[in-house]
């Protein structure tokens, strides 16, 4: 793809993700192999403009898009399950409320 700005932004974002989802050896990988050569075939000069390159850029952009979400996905299935049963007071923790306590002590709360 040509060397604008946005164009630069998506394949930057693209290695982020997958550093991120790999590790340190992302570049051994062949996620990294194929983005690498893809924006480097589709690379133009000033002087050409076709609708190929504009389709690459947009199949790249919907990429990102789908690797950034699924990194937040995993994310938030991590945080709200997996844990088991909770008991009300760590839920109501999560929702950001309290459990009303009983006034007066008759013996059934904590």
């Amino acid at each position: 793809m040509a060397a604008s700005p946005s164009s630069l932004r998506v394949y930057r974002g693209i290695l982020k993700e997958l550093r991120a989802m790999q590790g340190q050896h992302y570049k051994q990988s062949l996620a990294y192999n194929y983005v690498t050569d893809q924006f480097r075939k589709n690379m133009v000069t000033g002087e050409r403009y076709c609708r190929a390159q504009r389709e690459a850029l947009h199949a790249s952009q919907s990429y990102l898009c789908l690797l950034a979400s699924s990194r937040n996905h995993q994310a938030l299935h991590d945080l709200y399950h997996g844990k088991g049963e909770r008991g009300p007071e760590e839920v109501a923790g999560l929702v950001g409320v309290r459990l009303p306590t009983q006034p007066g002590g008759k013996g059934w709360e904590k």
